[in-house]
Parts: C-alpha cells; sequence; structure tokens
C-alpha cells in the first residue's frame, strides 16, 4: 500500500530470512528489544531478540562473516530490519520533551529538542526496507567486544567513522568494519561506526511494516 508522502508499504515479508539461520556464527544483541537503548524500554514492534533481514542482505552478510572469522573475529549485531511501527516510536519519544531518562548513556552533549531538526530521529528509517545492519565485531581470543572507541547508537560527532578524537587501535578497529563490509557490497554511513546497508538492496523504495518475530518467516513457508 502507499501511504503518507507516497511512500510504499509492505507487511510481505516473504523476500526476508532469520539472520541467525543465513549467518549462524553471528552474534546479537538486539538493542530494541531490551530497556538499554535511547528511550530505555522496549521498543514497539521487537516481539522477539531476533534479527530479520532481506536475503540479499544476508547472504552478502555470510561473506563479511566468513571473512572475519579467518581474522578472529566474529559479528554481533544490535539491529537489522527495523519495522515502521518501531519508527513511528521512535518519533513519539522525540516529541516529548521530558522523557530524557537516558540522556547520560546516550546523548549526555545533546539537547533532546535537537534530535528530530539534526536528524538523529526521522519518520521513515533505511532500516526498515530491510537491508541495513547495525554491527561491531567481537574479537574470538580475548572474548569480547572490540573497542571501537564509541558506544552504539551515541548521539554525537564521537559516532563518526572518521573522529579523530579516539586512540589510533580504535580507529584501526572501525576501519576494519568498514572495509570489510564495503568490500562484500555494504556502504557506510558517515554518521555512525556501526551502520551499513546493502549497496544493491531489493527493496529501495519499500518500507516493511510486519513485526520483528519469527511468526513473520514462519508463516509465509
Amino acid at each position: 500500500m502507499v501511504g503518507e508522502e507516497g511512500m510504499k508499504y509492505s507487511n510481505d515479508s516473504s523476500g526476508f530470512v532469520l539472520l541467525s539461520e543465513a549467518v549462524p556464527d553471528v552474534i546479537l544483541e538486539i538493542r530494541y528489544y531490551s530497556t538499554y537503548n535511547f528511550v530505555g524500554e522496549r521498543i514497539d514492534g521487537y516481539e522477539e531478540p531476533i534479527a530479520l533481514i532481506t536475503k540479499e542482505a544476508a547472504q552478502a552478510l555470510k561473506e563479511v562473516s566468513d571473512e572475519l572469522i579467518e581474522k578472529g573475529y566474529r559479528l554481533k549485531v544490535f539491529d537489522a530490519y527495523r519495522p515502521q511501527k518501531a519508527v513511528n516510536h521512535f518519533v513519539k519519544w522525540a516529541q516529548d520533551p521530558s522523557d530524557t531518562k537516558m540522556k547520560e548513556y546516550f546523548y549526555p552533549e545533546l539537547e533532546k529538542d535537537v534530535l528530530f531538526p539534526l536528524g538523529y530521529i526521522m519518520e521513515h528509517s533505511g532500516h526498515s526496507r530491510g537491508s541495513t545492519i547495525d554491527l561491531t565485531l567481537f574479537d574470538m581470543t580475548l572474548e569480547k567486544e572490540v573497542d571501537m572507541g564509541g558506544t552504539f547508537d551515541y548521539f554525537g560527532e564521537l559516532s563518526h567513522p572518521d573522529y579523530k578524537g579516539i586512540t589510533e587501535e580504535q580507529y584501526n578497529n572501525r576501519m576494519l568494519l568498514r572495509e570489510v563490509m564495503i568490500k562484500h557490497g555494504f556502504k557506510p554511513l558517515e554518521e555512525e561506526w556501526w551502520h551499513f546497508t546493502l549497496e544493491d538492496e531489493p527493496y529501495p523504495d519499500t518500507y516493511f511494516t510486519f513485526p520483528v518475530n519469527s511468526n513473520s518467516i514462519k508463516e509465509r513457508k
């Protein structure tokens, strides 16, 4: 169906897969299913702590994972497909100036009322098209997340991939993730070191609405 501003919406999950089945080595920490995110509560539409993604993005991510495993790393994923309902939840939160309980963790340098004007919160997200992923590296030898010099979903310049106010090691870690993702067909975002979208995404103009749960995949098998 077509929504406001000519946006095309779909509830058809037939082009999606469970990320953990497509890329078995991936580690999941689905932040929007938990309360540890910039809102501070579970986000609408996240009904299970799983990740859904388009078949094409999953195939490319499998290539990324295989290469990084040879280098001693696993992928750790914070978010993949994001239903439009979740994006609407973010917008509603951004419009409530009194709710700042997670400010010290995710946006200490900014006042909440600038998050929408500056583009940190938007009415539509590439994640809703199904081929965008938020992730980091997990060091298999040290058995912990790689130090990227900043946390996922931090609103500020610190999150820019090329931010120079971090150590050389932290910067190199960001570049390792970036280089391997680009090599296998993903394009980075200049404001977030963790955010990548499949260059040839299969649904560039469609925003999906089905919830993040295993039934969304099972029902169409």
